[in-house]
C-alpha cells in the first residue's frame, strides 16, 4: 500500500473518543472500530489485513517502537504516545495502551490497542522529545536514540511508565 506524504494538518480526538484496533500476531490489522476507521481516512477494507505500521508517521522515532515491541515480547503491556498518519497525509496524536491476548499455551493470539486523546501536558512535552530522539536517530541510529531516551529518563529520576503516566494526568 502506498504511504501518504505527511501534511501539516492535525486531526483531534474528543475526550470521549476511544480508538480500538486489533492486530494478529504478525501485526496485521484484524479489527478497527468506527472511530479508528474514520480518523485514519481509510475504508475498513483498505485497513484489514494491512500492517498496522501503514499508520506510522515518519516523525515517530524508532526507539519508541523498539521499546513497545520489547515490552510486548516480554509479555507486558505498554502505554505510549504515538503520532499516526492518515490516508490524506494528515496526522493525529494518541495515548496508546497496547496489550497481548495469549492462548492457553501462552502463545500470542493478537495485540489489542486502545487509544485516547493525549493530555495537553503530554503534547507540550512529547512532540519536542520525539523530535530530539528522531534527530539522534538520524545522526547515530535507533540504538543511540534509545540511549538518549534512557538518559533523559535517568536525569528526571523516573522510569518510562511513571514518565508516561505523569504526562497523561
Amino acid at each position: 500500500m502506498h504511504k501518504p506524504s505527511p501534511k501539516n494538518n492535525e486531526k483531534f480526538l474528543s475526550q470521549e473518543d476511544f480508538i480500538v484496533s486489533k492486530t494478529d500476531a504478525q501485526g496485521k490489522i484484524i479489527y478497527g472500530n468506527k472511530i479508528f476507521i474514520k480518523i485514519s481516512g481509510y475504508e475498513e477494507s483498505e485497513l484489514l489485513h494491512q500492517p498496522h505500521s501503514i499508520l506510522r508517521h515518519p516523525d515517530m522515532p524508532k526507539a519508541v517502537f523498539k521499546l513497545l515491541w520489547e515490552r510486548l515480547k516480554s509479555g507486558k503491556e505498554i502505554f505510549a504516545y504515538v503520532k499516526n498518519i492518515c490516508k490524506d497525509g494528515s496526522f493525529y496524536w494518541v495515548n496508546a495502551n497496547v496489550t497481548i491476548t495469549h492462548d492457553s499455551n501462552g502463545n500470542v493470539i493478537d495485540y489489542h490497542s486502545v487509544r485516547r486523546k493525549p493530555s495537553k501536558k503530554s503534547m507540550d512535552v512529547i512532540p519536542k522529545l520525539y523530535e530530539k530522539l528522531l534527530g539522534e536517530e538520524k545522526r547515530s541510529g535507533p540504538d543511540a536514540s534509545m540511549r538518549m531516551l534512557e538518559n533523559i529518563l535517568n536525569e528526571k529520576g523516573v522510569g518510562y511508565d511513571d514518565f508516561i503516566f505523569d504526562l497523561q494526568h
